[in-house]
């Protein structure tokens, strides 16, 4: 990277004299701008980083580096384009910069999509912590009769019990359990709420895979907490909470 920046460096000193095309620089400050933004979605977009994990500020980073991407190379077709245009170069020429933009067009919506499931998991979890601020508040600020449902079990939820929810969904559903959170995430810590131990499971109570689940979780002890709706004016967001309460979520109930 330093090598290519000393590169940039000399390329402008010759443009400013008029040695070198300024096409030859931009396109040399296209390959180190990709080179950089690869080496960020490299770590968020395809690192080993779960976006569980991804804080708030990578995601923020990844979108910027994909969409960066993006735009050098749409900013590329349309040059090429009006050398084709020009009757500089040949129209297949430009074949090969359409096919990489579509790729990186691809990737963009990669992005945005595991960026809007951390968004997803982050008004979940406030969600949860929003239900133990309102029980703190005062008994006409907890959510109202049936919002959540709450199962004790024998008290507590193993790795063992969580594998034997999981192959008996999908053998009943055909599906994989749609697990949102699994255990301890970057998104709980961040709002100070102990998720350890604990599996969230977007799933509605009372749709059938949710009273499945309710029935199965119910039937062998283990204990959830089931969400039907948001609260404090919010539209979305029933899901299912498998597990021991934490002490927050024990103020809720």
């Amino acid at each position: 990277m330093a090598r290519a920046q000393r590169e940039i460096a000399r390329l402008r000193e010759l443009v400013a004299l008029g040695a070198v095309a300024p096409a030859r620089l931009q396109e040399a400050e296209q390959r180190i701008g990709d080179a950089e933004d690869d080496e960020i979605l490299h770590r968020t977009l395809f690192g080993k980083i779960g976006v569980q994990e991804l804080t708030e500020e990578q995601s923020r980073e990844m979108l910027e580096a994909a969409q960066r991407r993006h735009d050098r190379q749409a900013d590329s077709v349309e040059r090429k384009k009006k050398l084709v245009d020009a009757g500089v170069i040949a129209r297949g020429e430009v074949a090969p910069f359409e096919e990489e933009l579509a790729s990186r067009r691809l990737m963009l919506e990669l992005a945005k999509s595991r960026a809007n499931l951390l968004e997803e998991l982050t008004e979940m979890a406030r969600r949860e912590q929003a239900l133990e601020a309102a029980a703190d508040e005062s008994a006409a600020a907890r959510p109202a009769k049936g919002v959540m449902e709450h199962f004790e079990g024998d008290g507590r939820f193993t790795p063992s019990e969580l594998k034997s929810v999981t192959l008996a969904f999908e053998k009943k559903f055909k599906r994989s359990l749609p697990i949102s959170a699994n255990g301890e995430t970057t998104v709980h810590r961040a709002l100070g709420f102990d998720h350890r131990g604990r599996v969230d499971v977007a799933l509605t109570p009372d749709q059938p895979e949710g009273v499945w689940l309710r029935t199965y979780l119910a039937n062998n002890e283990i204990p959830y907490y089931a969400f039907r709706s948001a609260i404090a004016g919010k539209a979305t967001g029933a899901h299912i909470h498998i597990g021991p309460g934490s002490t927050k979520l024990r103020l809720a109930d």
